[in-house]
């Protein structure tokens, strides 16, 4: 038992019970545990099968390829309409709502999937980059951020643009780009500290 995933469970004293059924059915399965992104993750012969989450008011397992699952007791939801496609969550308000048979159901023919190969791979963003107007603004003002910016590949770049121009008030934008130059100096993406 990896103790990360003992700590992550002790530190969500809310969902302690709950995390610790899903945990020792996961295991009991044969699933290797992990943490990435921050949380706990479960791993079938080297691939990611799926993860385990405590949020406010609720907790929720996800399987990468959720939707290879055939979901027969329509339990499983995408978390995200529009931005993931292959995921898939199961949520639970409760310690009386995990059904461990069905869990298990669940988790091995996910298991199975995997080994048979399926998988929805992700698809690459192809549209342009769209540089902010206050990030161009930026860079015109400091040659050393959009030096340090180029230096991104293209997917952070997008990461740092995205993050800018999802902002709807122009103060929110400025604050924003506060909170981004020091990252972008450092060399550090805006969602590296999730990667692991």
């Amino acid at each position: 038992m990896d103790a990360r995933i003992t700590d992550y469970i002790n530190k969500n004293m809310n969902w302690t019970q709950e995390l610790n059924l899903l945990r020792s059915v996961l295991l009991e399965l044969g699933l290797k545990e992990d943490v990435k992104w921050g949380i706990p993750a479960y791993i079938h012969k080297e691939k990611n099968i799926m993860g385990m989450s405590a949020f406010k008011g609720y907790i929720g397992i996800w399987f990468h390829q959720g939707v290879f699952l055939k979901d027969d007791h329509k339990v499983l939801i995408n978390a995200q309409e529009g931005k993931t496609k292959a995921m898939r969550q199961w949520r639970f308000n409760n310690i009386t709502e995990i059904d461990v048979d069905l869990v298990k159901e669940y988790v091995l023919e996910a298991m199975k999937n995997s080994e048979e190969g399926k998988v929805m791979k992700a698809q690459r963003n192809t549209k342009p980059l769209l540089v902010p107007e206050e990030l161009e603004k930026l860079f015109i003002e400091n040659a050393e951020v959009k030096i340090k910016f180029e230096a991104f590949t293209l997917s952070k770049k997008r990461e740092f643009t995205d993050y800018i121009s999802e902002a709807k008030r122009e103060n929110t934008k400025l604050k924003r780009i506060e909170k981004i130059i020091p990252l972008i100096v450092a060399g550090i993406g805006l969602h590296d500290k999730y990667r692991k």
